[in-house]
């Protein structure tokens, strides 16, 4: 028993990793950090009084209210048209397949910049709008700069754009459900589109809606390219204040401040949705943990 206890090896002295990586990372950091405050409090370029001096005022209020009315006219129109444009995609009907991949093709494919121009420039392709039969008389005519405005220029352009995008998100949260739902819900009597908007389309939403949030926040400062059209919203705002006034720099770190605040209060709004339809999914991870640990535990 003595000899055996004399064989036993020492106590393991354990020595931790060291990482000088980490170290020299968290130094550059810390210094370009430094160099960062000490620029924005030192650098008169900055000219914050100029700034607090534009930031509530009228025209600046009224640039942020037309870039949230964007905003939210480009996901409300994008996301329903993405949804027909998704459904298109995935009918049994060659012809709906087709025309639903030609949208998304040229919506997708085309730089948005380029397609607002061209929304902006429209009349001179269609001067005039007539209801009538093709290649026959026109029973009803107008002209285009009569009915339509830089702002529904700027949110058609948007719409139609983030529509492309949105399909290809619907389309693939509506393949990550389970095919067994489609089956069990016509078994049921459902029709197609009851199954759609009852069965699938819920489900799906777990998947769908972080990109969509993602997607939101990416059109809320897509909104500056509507300055193609043109239209008042936040950056070309602040580009006619500082053409009168020549302050460059301060005016787009004034938008840049906006942009960031209504990023971060559309961020938290999306944490919220996710954690809301992640509820399903993290309850029955939940259950089947519990059961788990049951079956283990059982003799």
């Amino acid at each position: 028993m003595t000899e055996k206890q004399g064989n036993r090896p020492g106590l393991i002295r354990a020595v931790p990793v060291r990482h000088p990586g980490r170290w020299v990372a968290a130094a550059v950091i810390v210094v370009l950090a430094a160099m960062l405050v000490n620029n924005i409090l030192t650098n008169t370029a900055y000219n914050w009084a100029e700034q607090w001096k534009y930031f509530l005022s009228p025209p600046v209020l009224n640039g942020v209210r037309n870039t949230i009315w964007l905003t939210l006219v480009a996901m409300v129109g994008g996301v329903l048209l993405g949804i027909v444009l998704a459904l298109m995609r995935l009918s049994p009907n060659p012809l709906m397949r087709g025309a639903s991949w030609l949208y998304l093709w040229v919506f997708r494919g085309t730089p948005l910049y380029t397609q607002l121009l061209i929304w902006g420039n429209i009349g001179a392709l269609f001067p005039k709008l007539g209801l009538g039969i093709p290649f026959g008389p026109e029973f009803v005519t107008a002209q285009m700069n009569s009915l339509y405005s830089a702002a529904m220029a700027a949110a058609l352009g948007l719409v139609l754009n983030e529509a492309a995008y949105m399909a290809e998100i619907i389309r693939a949260g509506i393949l990550s459900v389970d095919p067994g739902q489609n089956e069990a819900s016509q078994a049921l009597g459902m029709t197609r589109m009851q199954t759609m908007r009852r069965v699938v389309l819920p489900q799906a939403m777990r998947v769908i809606v972080p990109p969509t949030g993602n997607e939101a926040i990416s059109m809320l400062k897509n909104t500056s390219l509507v300055a193609a059209v043109p239209y008042l919203e936040l950056t070309f705002t602040a580009q006619t204040i500082y053409a009168s006034t020549y302050q460059v720099i301060p005016m787009l770190v004034m938008a840049c401040i906006w942009y960031l605040i209504l990023s971060s209060l559309m961020m938290v709004g999306q944490n919220y949705l996710e954690r809301h339809y992640a509820r399903g999914s993290q309850q029955s991870r939940m259950g089947l943990r519990a059961r788990m640990s049951r079956i283990g535990g059982a003799p």
